[in-house]
């Protein structure tokens, strides 16, 4: 079983020891710290996703706040980030103010942009999931022809595993069967709405030869 830490007590200060004897009260927030406090964990993790190609050009990319609000603040920030790892064997970097985890394959960057205050293994993790659902999706070949052929596929990767910079999923057998089964569903709906136009297409047929 699992030791449950308690919180240490804090001593006994002047105004507590008169509290104690029938003196006054300390005034409300006396002996409260004065210091900054500690920013609440958030869900809101991820800042972005982005898949450049070799020559540090964008294929494809979502950015989850307005960090950088314009394109061209986007296409900067990811040009300088891909100079700055692109050379690198290392799979973080700090840039910014914030931490970057990234992944390359073959022809291929993947980058997964987190604050500075993210933890470095939660952002590994999406990263993890985005590169072996991808691989799954691309048949094994991560590379960026197929990723362009297959783009749809790869926003529908990535809207299973981050929505609006939360968390949904990491574990790419999961991401992969929704989206099996969201394209499933997207091709009975094509399926349905061709067979709809082709009943009235039979049924105005009929009607004319009246």
């Amino acid at each position: 079983m699992q030791r449950l830490e308690a919180w240490p007590r804090p001593h006994l200060g002047v105004g507590a020891a008169a509290g104690q004897a029938g003196g006054p009260a300390p005034p409300a927030g006396a002996g409260e710290p004065t210091g900054p406090r500690l920013q609440e964990p958030s869900l809101y993790t991820i800042k972005a996703v982005f898949i450049l190609d070799n020559d540090g050009h964008r294929l494809l990319a979502k950015y989850y706040d307005d960090t950088f609000p314009s394109m061209k603040e986007q296409m900067a920030f990811e040009k300088n980030v891909f100079n700055k790892t692109s050379r690198t064997d290392s799979e973080i970097a700090f840039f910014g103010g914030m931490t970057i985890v990234y992944k390359s394959s073959i022809d291929l960057f993947l980058y997964v942009v987190g604050s500075s205050h993210e933890n470095e293994l939660m952002l590994m993790s999406v990263l993890t999931c985005l590169f072996e659902s991808l691989v799954h999706v691309l048949r094994k070949n991560v590379e960026k022809r197929w990723l362009l052929e297959n783009m749809d596929g790869a926003f529908l990767v990535l809207d299973e595993i981050v929505d609006g910079g939360v968390i949904l999923e990491s574990d790419p057998q999961q991401v992969i069967q929704k989206v099996n089964f969201r394209a499933d569903d997207s091709s009975l709906t094509e399926q349905s709405v061709a067979q709809v136009l082709q009943s009235a297409k039979e049924q105005i047929k009929w009607s004319l030869l009246k």
